[in-house]
This record gives C-alpha cells, structure tokens and sequence, in this order.
C-alpha cells in the first residue's frame, strides 16, 4: 500500500495551476499535505494559492528551464526538508506528423519528456536519502500505449514517458533499502478543453458527455497508490476497462502476428477490430 496522500506530508506539482494538476493540489490540500507548486502561468497560480488552506509555496516558471527545476527542488527542500509525492503532470499536444513540424516536435519532446527526467534526476536522489515511504507519479496517456495515428510527436512523448517510468520503477524496486516507489497515472478522456480540438485544432468551449473530470482522476490516482498499482488507467463515461484491455491488447498482437503497423486504423482490418472490441 503506497499511502503518501494524507497530512502533513509534501506534495510536489508540476503543471499546478489548471486540469489535472489543478485537481490535485486541491485534492491534496484537502488532505491536509503541504504543497509546491509550479506552473508558467503566474496568475492562475496566485490565484489558486489564494485559495489554498495549507502550507504553500509556489514558483512560476518553465518546466524545460533546468533552473526553474533547480530552483523548484530548493524551495521543497528548505521549506519542507521532504517530498513524499512528486508529481510530474505537465504536458502538452502539438500538431505533428513524422516528418514534419520540427519545432513542435522539439518543444513536445521537451515538455513531456526531457523535463520529466530533468526533474527526476535533481528530485530522486533526495528522495532516496529521506528513508520515508515516497513515490513519483508520471503522467502518461492512453495514446502513448495504443499510439493511435495522428499526432505523432504526442504518441512518442508518451510511449517514452511509459518506458520511463518503467524503467524506473524497475530500478527503485530492486533498492530493497529505500522506500521509494514510481507510477504511471494514464487518464483517460478528460476534461479541460487541452484534450479536445474540433477539426481546426481549436479548443472546444464546453464540456462533452465522455470526458472524466481531473478530479475523477486524482481519485483513481489515490485508490491506484493504496492498492499498490504501478499502472493507473482511468476509464471515462464511455470507455470501459473491457474496451482498454481489448484496445491494448489488439495493439500488441500486431507485433505478435505480424500485422500492418497500427492496423486498428487500417481498411483491411477495420471489420476485424470492431468484430475483437465488440465481442
């Protein structure tokens, strides 16, 4: 059981101000924890500080800045002397295709991932040292398992995440000395307007039907901690855990039987699919 929501411990949030990570620092506060907060957009995080019944510090600045991040383990450090919960959910969708939008690939990279093993590196070794029960949640996606066409930058930022976090949560539970544990949170469709564009790539206005609310899955988050899940997949008002599975397992059985990449979205077995999902 990874029991690190609850009081008086510290969470660290990135991406703090608006969504998910919004939804978790009030969750969080709820609880009683003492908070660091960060995110680029100055206002929305005063704001959001402002309301705030808990211990609090907040740094506005770039999570691909290596001295924002520097900055931001200092200000947990001193003020706190501990980090139980590091949550690293800031991410973004640019449009892109496999060879084309070179800029946006860059910038994607940088966000969702390269940020994410920056903060890992400054943040895991001072976890490591407290010999507290800690853990580190990474935010990763439904596209970054499933790799749907589309939005290619997006899907390889995300299947990086997941190996990431993968990989190291291999290497923290071979540290039979420490107490510290990795997650891979994987939302499923949730609302604010970043997970949903209309055909011009604009943000939608108001909610639709489908979506999970952020604060659906930050529930889901502490339930997967206190069951000990290192897989956190959230389901939404339409998709089942059934349709994941099959989703998911279809995408490994075209490597297994040698199918067309992505063949899911592929006209000769179109039929095929919705026969399998259906079932």
């Amino acid at each position: 059981m990874v029991d690190v929501i609850k009081k008086d411990n510290v969470a660290v949030i990135t991406g703090a101000a608006s969504g998910i990570g919004e939804a978790a620092t009030r969750y969080f506060a709820k609880a009683g924890m003492k908070l660091v907060l960060l995110d680029r957009n100055g206002s929305a995080l005063q704001k959001l500080y402002s309301e705030l019944e808990t211990p609090c510090q907040t740094l506005v600045g770039d999570i691909t800045d290596s001295q924002v991040l520097k900055r931001l383990v200092e200000i947990a450090y001193d003020n706190f002397g501990q980090v139980n919960l590091l949550f690293n959910n800031v991410g973004i969708g640019c449009q892109t295709s496999p060879w084309t939008n070179l800029d946006n690939w860059k910038l994607t990279m940088a966000v969702n991932l390269f940020s994410m093993i920056d903060i890992q590196s400054l943040f895991i070794p001072k976890m490591l040292e407290q010999k507290t029960p800690s853990a580190i949640v990474n935010l990763g996606s439904k596209e970054g398992i499933t790799t749907p066409p589309g939005n290619a930058a997006y899907s390889v930022s995300k299947a990086s995440v997941k190996v990431l976090t993968e990989q190291l949560a291999y290497e923290l539970r071979n540290r039979e000395e420490d107490q510290v544990s990795a997650h891979l949170l994987v939302p499923g469709y949730t609302w604010p307007p970043m997970n949903f564009k209309d055909a011009d790539f604009n943000d939608k206005t108001s909610k639709p039907a489908e979506p999970w609310y952020p604060e659906q899955v930050i529930e889901a988050l502490e339930k997967g901690l206190l069951n000990d899940q290192f897989y956190i997949i959230c389901l939404d008002n339409e998709v089942t855990k059934e349709m994941d599975d099959r989703r998911m397992h279809w995408a490994m059985y075209d490597i297994i039987e040698n199918r067309p990449a992505l063949s899911r979205w592929h006209p000769d077995y179109k039929e095929e699919f919705e026969k399998y999902l259906n079932h």
